[in-house]
């Protein structure tokens, strides 16, 4: 199986040759930034399956879990792209709205929902984790 997907302006192009793992809706207070007051889609991948092409520009933090990331973009249209925790350098998370096709793989889990504004839609159908989850495996 091979995944594809990249940036708005075509500078950064991903590519992964193996399934996706997990994805998840993420709530943290990082996210919403990333997702413009939304909460970020991210499908999870092993990350030696993972090759890109063009300019990554990371920046890192500590996310609310305690996690040291770091978190991917495209430097020319700001394009969120990646994230990655150092606890767990063999996992890349993809976020979903740069993959070429974002229907790849349905959310399984809304996770950080107690970070939630009052008006998130949040799906009823999906597990909740009102914070961290365990790690994908």
């Amino acid at each position: 199986m091979e995944t594809s997907g990249g940036c708005l302006c075509r500078s950064v192009r991903f590519s992964a040759t193996a399934a996706p793992l997990a994805a998840r809706v993420c709530w943290c207070r990082v996210c919403q930034y990333l997702g413009a007051g939304n909460g970020a889609m991210s499908v999870c991948f092993r990350a030696d399956a993972v090759s890109v092409e063009g300019e990554v520009k990371w920046f890192e933090s500590i996310a609310d879990s305690g996690n040291r990331m770091r978190r991917g973009f495209c430097p020319a249209c700001g394009t969120q792209l990646f994230s990655k925790a150092e606890s767990r350098p063999h996992l890349v998370f993809i976020r979903a709205g740069a993959l070429d096709d974002p229907n790849l793989m349905k959310p399984q889990m809304t996770i950080w929902t107690d970070s939630a504004p009052r008006w998130a839609c949040i799906d009823p159908a999906l597990p909740k984790m009102s914070g961290q989850p365990p790690p994908v495996a």
